[in-house]
């Protein structure tokens, strides 16, 4: 069984953001990038299921520009077997990620496909959604477990309720919680390895799939910095500084 698994470059989820001068967007310039978090965990659920006998090669696929290849090249240290980088220079909408990855789908004929539920830049949510619509895949959101048997997979999923167990007929489609698993760090002798493993880098035009933007950011600003807290002697106090100061009465 082919695992395909869609990684995306983002920034150090412990570096702090800081918004461009001009309020175009989010300074990328010397500011330490990674693998998405959500996506590392995609990346070790599909080594696992190789591990296990389960899955007989782990694909990884990602867009965006050539630094993108040294997390690709990171992926294949964890135990991935080969990687694909679609090389496009801007970030392009979660629409065209899905399209992108389906045309990438139809090339490599994977059984499942495993995806981080969100990217922590972007937040959207949405491209493990749109892939399966454009395939007609089932899928299974938020996974914080799943369990392969033989032509099926039992994901259970963290909903607002609590968890939810859904079956679904392979080929599917999954989108990877925070709780699924821990991704492990990769050793040196892997990195040594990972550097002579392929890596094919291809056009969103040789996959056949015009990138279009229908989106235009307007402008990004940071949050207003927050005042210290107050302390109030009583109640009737803290009523009067909310509906005269704060004006939420």
């Amino acid at each position: 069984m082919k695992v395909l698994v869609a990684i995306k470059r983002v920034i150090d989820p412990y570096v702090k953001v800081r918004v461009k001068s001009d309020g175009s967007g989010v300074e990328t310039n010397n500011v330490k990038m990674s693998m998405n978090p959500f996506c590392e965990i995609a990346v070790e659920e599909a080594v696992r299921l190789k591990e296990s006998g389960k899955a007989n090669e782990v694909v990884v696929v990602s867009i965006g520009d050539a630094a993108s290849q040294e997390n690709l090249r990171g992926a294949l240290a964890l135990g991935a077997d080969r990687a694909i980088h679609i090389k496009h220079d801007v970030s392009p909408e979660p629409l065209a990620v899905a399209k992108l990855l389906k045309a990438v789908m139809d090339k490599e004929n994977p059984a499942l496909v495993l995806l981080g539920k969100q990217s922590i830049d972007t937040d959207n949510n949405q491209v493990a959604q749109m892939l399966a619509a454009l395939t007609n895949r089932p899928q299974g959101t938020f996974a914080s477990d799943v369990n392969l048997d033989n032509d099926h997979v039992s994901v259970t999923r963290e909903v607002d309720g609590g968890l939810e167990t859904v079956k679904l007929q392979l080929p599917a489609i999954i989108s990877t919680d925070l709780r699924l698993n821990e991704p492990r760090y990769a050793s040196l002798p892997n990195i040594m390895k990972a550097k002579k493993k392929p890596l094919e880098v291809i056009t969103a035009d040789d996959l056949g799939v015009e990138v279009i933007s229908t989106h235009e950011i307007i402008e990004v600003m940071a949050p207003k910095a927050r005042t210290a807290g107050e302390m109030v002697a009583n109640v009737s106090e803290l009523i009067s500084k909310l509906k005269n100061d704060a004006k939420v009465l």
